[in-house]
């Protein structure tokens, strides 16, 4: 993991759900004092879900500010995934503000290569930074646990399609309970929810 300078507020922004079916993107902002040190964290997706839950907790503890989010299904169609996990970054950004309303951040860490400016923070795009950088890599785990929740929340609503364990993403169980059941008012009508060959049966 690399560092920068330690003189600077630097705020670590990640998303999950990108690539989900159905549900919500969440984001998460974090910065982290910088004495912070566990050489456990990483992309979340490389991470057990036991493991992600435990970091949750110590990053939400020991960060000097969190914040999160989210932006519906509905949002997404509107405005297409890009847009609304852009603009959840910016809203976890926002919470961050509002919780350390004396200091300043001084530049906002970006997982991806894609970014629409938020105020006038300066702010650097890192591919795979969740796996370079410990604030990004916070903010994976912070994004993936906080989502996890909401789509466990909404499968015990629609348990048919098995959001507890798939989470919204296109695994083949997802798609063939969409092919039996249809879809519902949780999924991404913008998104290739099927095969060409299994789309009238929606």
């Amino acid at each position: 993991m690399e560092k920068y300078d330690p003189k600077k507020i630097i705020c670590g922004c990640d998303e999950a759900g990108r690539g989900a079916l159905a549900g919500p993107v969440v984001a998460a902002a974090v910065i982290l004092p910088n004495i912070f040190f566990d050489k456990r964290l990483n992309d979340s997706k490389k991470i057990n879900e036991k493991l992600r839950y435990e970091l949750a907790n110590i990053i939400q503890a020991k960060s000097i500010a969190w914040g999160i989010g989210v932006i519906n299904n509905t949002k997404i169609d509107q405005i297409n995934i890009l847009n609304a996990s852009i603009a959840a970054m910016h809203k976890a950004v926002e919470m961050i503000e509002q919780k350390i309303k004396q200091k300043k951040i001084n530049l906002l860490l970006i997982d991806g290569n894609r970014f629409h400016k938020y105020k006038k923070l300066q702010h650097k795009c890192i591919i795979k930074g969740d796996a370079k950088y410990y604030s990004i890599s916070a903010a994976s785990i912070l994004a993936k646990t906080h989502r996890d929740n909401i789509m466990k929340q909404l499968s015990t609503k629609h348990p048919k399609y098995n959001w507890e364990k798939n989470k919204g993403y296109p695994t083949k169980e997802h798609k063939k309970q969409i092919i039996k059941y249809g879809i519902n008012k949780y999924h991404r009508k913008s998104f290739k929810l099927l095969e060409p060959q299994y789309t009238l049966n929606l």
